[in-house]
């Protein structure tokens, strides 16, 4: 019997990969434009609601002169980060049908809804920023590269999430609803309409435990060139989602048989 190359394994993986990802692009959003039109707006109106209700009350941008960009920095990545783990959470019983098949995985289920979420909100982002920046809101972000690497801890964060919540779910249906009511505050504790930096040290004490609020000060740090954050932690996210996508992946191999 011939042996498989890794070569050939890892050739198998991204072909399986590939058409997991795009069967979840026609279930996801459907054969017309419109689905993905639909992605883009839903986000971008939260942003103009949100500069809507503070220019009408005559709020200054908390930091720098665009009100859009502010706000934008921090909805987006509490937007895909909610996207990340919601989706992920229905990702086993969406596709218990296809985990009959030897060559499917669990984790190829999550994985590949996770790509796609990340290349939507990829695209939806670029679109947004640029948007922005043609209408003399925004300028060109300061770090780039800084922003790339905010967006994929964002990623890597929302995947260990997601993956921890998709075992929890697969054995506990009330587990949905309670994730909902548990994630709700996150827009509160944040840092999307607010400077962090600029709160009272008990009240950075307490929030800094929020991995997320790290997060949207790195897209910050990464658009402003002058935006520094007393509470800025790039490693704290990182780490915190490597442990939960383990965590995930441990809860996934040890409770398989229970939640088949």
């Amino acid at each position: 019997m011939r042996l498989i190359s890794t070569s050939e394994l890892l050739s198998l993986q991204a072909r399986v990969l590939v058409s997991l990802v795009l069967r979840e692009t026609r279930a996801t959003f459907g054969k017309s434009i419109f689905g993905y039109l639909w992605a883009i707006i839903t986000p971008t109106m939260s942003i103009a609601l949100l500069v809507f209700i503070f220019s009408l009350a005559g709020r200054e941008p908390p930091f720098g002169l665009s009100l859009a960009l502010f706000f934008a920095t921090g909805i987006f990545a509490l937007q895909f980060f909610n996207e990340l783990s919601g989706k992920l959470m229905s990702a086993f019983d969406a596709n218990r049908a296809l985990l009959t098949y030897p060559i499917i995985k669990d984790f190829d289920t999550l994985l590949a809804r996770a790509l796609l979420v990340a290349a939507t909100y990829m695209l939806i982002m670029a679109i947004f920023y640029a948007a922005l920046i043609m209408l003399g809101l925004a300028s060109l972000p300061a770090r780039p590269e800084h922003v790339i690497l905010a967006f994929l801890a964002t990623w890597l964060l929302g995947l260990g999430f997601g993956t921890l919540n998709a075992v929890i779910a697969s054995l506990w249906d009330t587990w949905t609803q309670i994730e909902k009511i548990l994630t709700r505050p996150l827009f509160f504790v944040s840092g999307i309409f607010y400077v962090p930096s600029q709160l009272p040290p008990q009240a950075r004490e307490i929030l800094q435990w929020n991995p997320l609020l790290h997060l949207v000060e790195w897209f910050r740090h990464g658009f402003y060139p002058n935006y520094n954050s007393m509470i800025l932690d790039m490693w704290y996210p990182v780490g915190v989602g490597v442990a939960m996508l383990l965590l995930g992946l441990a809860g996934e191999r040890l409770f398989r048989r229970e939640r088949y």
